[in-house]
């Protein structure tokens, strides 16, 4: 039983260093070319095979059922820490918003925008907040709302009001 927890434990140790150092342990297993290696999957299967061994050498059954049951326990957790690893490395995130998404949205006007200058207007691409320098054909107030039309710099856009349907 000692041996069993003592693998349960060095499991739990290696899956706590794979989430501080993961990378960095994982890139010794890059030259073995098997995607379903990786720092939490041996200690996902290491874990719960030392636990599940354990658990039923503890209950008194045999060795070899001890041996099979800790197997058991380490494929079924291992297949689970694969799983999540590739579901959370597979999963698409969203881009960096650039101030070309802007253009077509509509602002609202924080410092009047003379016509023949620069302004300020805010914003929200993809829900976040931008605030750029803006220029317009006409003087536009502040507190206003606007249409992005055009990019001017990477901190500068073109601008039109909305005039009210």
């Amino acid at each position: 039983m000692t041996v069993f927890l003592v693998l349960g434990i060095a499991g739990l140790v290696l899956l706590a260093l794979s989430l501080v150092v993961g990378d960095l342990l994982d890139g010794a297993f890059n030259a073995l070319e098997a995607d379903w290696i990786s720092s939490a999957v041996i200690g996902g299967f290491v874990s719960a095979f030392g636990f599940g061994g354990a658990a039923s050498d503890g209950a008194g059954l045999p060795v070899v059922a001890s041996l099979a049951i800790g197997g058991g326990c380490g494929v079924v957790v291992g297949w689970f820490a694969w799983w999540l690893t590739r579901l959370l490395k597979d999963s698409p995130s969203d881009g960096t918003v650039s101030i070309g998404d802007s253009v077509g949205l509509v602002a609202k006007v924080v410092t009047d925008i003379p016509g023949d200058g620069y302004g300020v207007v805010r914003v929200v691409v993809g829900g976040h907040p931008m605030r750029l320098n803006a220029s317009a054909h006409r003087p536009i107030e502040a507190g206003a709302e606007v249409n992005v039309t055009a990019v001017l710099s990477p901190t500068a856009v073109s601008v039109t009001e909305v005039w009210p349907s």
